[in-house]
């Protein structure tokens, strides 16, 4: 029996997942897309991978770029998970951001816990998706409690 893709989405969406925002630099070109689907992949090399919709603009600057920076979201940052997934006036999402950047030039998210600053080390074909590998290069690490995302809406971590 075939899986539809409702189906799909809802069984995904029982898997809890941390939000971050991934952001691509290609000379003056910047922009940025809220991911879920980011994870660790080689210690050795420093290797991450992120999941990006074949559809998506972002894709592009990675492309012409050939880097990106995974910024994982804090706890209290929705207004930018969302306005960072709105198809609406997407280039104007780094408008009032005061991004800071590392060793790529990739913007990196003001008040995310952490940055992943990354070269492109090579990408694959995923069905409707890109699988982004990226070398990372450097680190950028603050304190707090990370933005959750389980069954459609966001979630805080209950204490220990």
């Amino acid at each position: 029996m075939a899986v539809d893709a409702e189906a799909f989405r809802a069984a995904m969406a029982r898997w809890a997942t941390g939000v971050t925002i991934v952001t691509a630099r290609a000379g003056d070109e910047v922009h940025g897309m809220t991911v879920s689907d980011f994870s660790g992949l080689s210690l050795d090399p420093p290797l991450v991978i992120v999941c990006a919709d074949k559809s998506s603009n972002t894709l592009g600057v990675v492309d012409k770029g050939r880097c990106f920076a995974v910024n994982v979201l804090a706890a209290g940052q929705e207004t930018l998970s969302n306005k960072f997934a709105s198809k609406k006036q997407e280039w104007e999402r780094f408008e009032g951001l005061a991004c800071e950047t590392a060793a790529t030039g990739a913007p990196l998210i003001p008040g995310a816990l952490v940055a992943f600053d990354c070269d492109l080390e090579m990408n694959h074909d995923g069905g409707d998706h890109v699988i982004l590998v990226g070398r990372v290069r450097e680190i950028v690490q603050r304190p707090g409690d990370p933005l959750v995302y389980f069954a459609g809406a966001y979630r805080g971590l209950a204490p220990a």
